[in-house]
């Protein structure tokens, strides 16, 4: 049959090449540390990717291989996104906030050939440099470094092309147990997700949007807000420093319209706003994740004009998988009835699909009671995670167990009810509490650990840590903190130690979690007082 369509590949540097071509004047600005602020554009960031294209050929760098980053939000970061992708490339963004031994795990996992860093994590570069064995170059963002690298270059330069379903962005997941496990983003995927994020009811995101992202850049794709701005060709605002004060002064100064992030942040920000008579700008539109989001928290923004889009997804989910917005019938409910309805996670947008299903693996109906374990699949979900000889993480259908129960609406809302998976979640970053075991079970005069999730008013949950002494044993709670601290991150540390008689276990002989979390569900920590 004559005619048809032209192949046009969806690969993510389309979406740079439109920024550049159509919102060329549009603004990137950054605040640095020192209170330096830095302004660029659309058509400043394409050009000095491709230079930093050039620059990480010249460096050896080819197709496929692994870029890493470990830096905060500002343009410079997004420069060596969108040149690490472009010359083919495969971006890997690392979480700053895990500790030694995950971030030598992972960065030689992924084998990256070269790091981009941040001047305030020199220590911990130093520090690490000998055990990353594959890195050839380090490259710092400050101290003239970046920008010296690619002023040498041409910006003369032809992005790489290739398949849409070629990878182009790895990131780790530090949601299980032992090792994080990364996870391969293409080009299509990623592309898909993007226009799916800038639609009225996701992110709502549009050339007039100015876009204020608190959500860490190296966290789950910066929620993919790099992609979905550019290719609106709205104004970023980033910012290395997230203190209430500074916040409302960016929002007040460059006209902030949109902002996204976990619900630590918008805690300590309504606190300052209440403290101070400070104002929120322009702000129309505020997205909550990570973790839920408290009703107190959604009422306040919304008594003050601000819509608020409750979001549920993952790193697996690239990431996003659900999204709060209006039903059709919006304009019939009352207040609460709205409330009640934003307090869930939201609704799945084209490109997701989702189901719930019991231990048996029998589908359940979506008549908001029947709760079950939460599967998905989709244009954007995780088939196999990356350098993985365990295989495909899917069923023959192509169903991803999310580790969540959850209820589904006929609405079509999401209700997320608990988490089958043992992870403690402290402001929108995962714990996982059986390496916090482990690593308790380490210390002399503990015979066994159980950690769980405790509620805490600021960071979501904490994590409680009950123990049982060996016999004979008085080891002290400060001396199991000292344990500790040389072997997980500062922030996992427990913030109660409770030592108890024994610990419940199931038949086969595992920590009897349900039980735990059941027993002290309403336990009130000190730290939450």
């Amino acid at each position: 049959m004559l005619g048809g369509m032209q192949d046009w590949p969806l690969r993510v540097m389309r979406i740079l090449d439109h920024a550049e071509r159509e919102h060329g004047t549009r603004e990137i600005v950054s605040l640095y540390p020192g209170g330096i602020k830095a302004r660029s554009d659309w058509a400043g960031i394409a050009r000095d990717a491709r230079k930093l294209a050039r620059a990480l050929e010249r460096l050896g760098v080819r197709k496929g291989d692994r870029i890493g980053t470990l830096a905060m939000n500002h343009g410079r970061h997004l420069i060596a996104w969108y040149g690490a992708i472009g010359m083919g490339g495969v971006l890997h963004t690392i979480n700053t906030r895990l500790f030694d031994e995950q971030l030598v795990y992972i960065v030689n996992h992924a084998e990256d050939r070269i790091l981009f860093y941040d001047k305030v994590f020199a220590p911990l570069v130093e520090r690490l440099r000998p055990r990353w064995t594959g890195i050839e170059h380090f490259v710092c963002f400050d101290n003239g470094e970046f920008d010296d690298l690619i002023a040498a270059e041409s910006d003369d330069y032809a992005w790489v092309e290739g398949d849409e379903r070629e990878p182009m962005m790895l990131c780790y997941t530090s949601g299980t147990t032992g090792n994080p496990k990364g996870v391969l983003y293409e080009h299509r995927s990623t592309l898909i997700h993007a226009m799916m994020q800038i639609s009225p009811d996701v992110f709502d995101l549009s050339a007039r949007a100015v876009v204020l992202p608190v959500v860490p850049m190296f966290h789950a794709a910066g929620w993919a807000l790099p992609f979905s701005t550019a290719m609106v060709g709205g104004k970023l605002v980033y910012s290395t420093d997230y203190t209430p004060p500074v916040m409302c002064e960016l929002m007040r100064e460059e006209g902030v319209t949109h902002t996204a992030g976990v619900p630590t942040v918008w805690l300590a920000l309504m606190q300052h706003v209440e403290g101070t008579g400070a104002d929120l700008g322009k702000l129309n539109t505020v997205h909550i994740g990570g973790s839920a989001a408290p009703r107190a928290m959604i009422k306040y923004f919304t008594d003050r004009g601000i819509r608020v889009g409750h979001a549920w997804g993952m790193t697996e989910m690239s990431p996003l998988g659900t999204v709060g917005a209006a039903t059709g019938d919006w304009d019939l409910l009352d207040e609460e009835q709205r409330l009640d309805y934003m307090c869930r996670q939201g609704r799945v947008p084209f490109g997701v699909e989702l189901r719930t299903v019991d231990e048996e693996g029998t589908l359940l109906p979506r008549d908001g009671r029947s709760s079950g374990r939460l599967q998905t699949r989709g244009a954007w979900i995780v088939r196999q995670y990356f350098q993985d000889d365990k295989g495909e993480v899917i069923d023959e259908e192509d169903w991803f167990d999310t580790g969540d129960v959850a209820i589904l609406h006929p609405n079509g809302t999401l209700q997320i009810t608990d988490r089958s998976k043992d992870v403690i979640k402290s402001g929108g970053e995962w714990i996982s509490s059986i390496d916090l075991e482990n690593a308790a079970i380490g210390c002399p005069g503990v015979a066994e650990a159980a950690a769980v999730g405790v509620r805490h008013p600021k960071w979501d949950e904490r994590p409680l840590l009950l123990v049982v002494r060996k016999e004979g044993a008085e080891v002290t709670p400060d001396q199991i903190i000292a344990h500790l601290s040389g072997h997980v991150a500062k922030w996992w540390l427990p913030d109660e130690i409770l030592f108890v008689e024994s610990l419940p276990h199931t038949a086969t002989g595992k920590l009897l979690k349900t039980a735990l979390r059941e027993q002290y569900r309403d336990y009130k920590l000190a730290s939450a007082a």
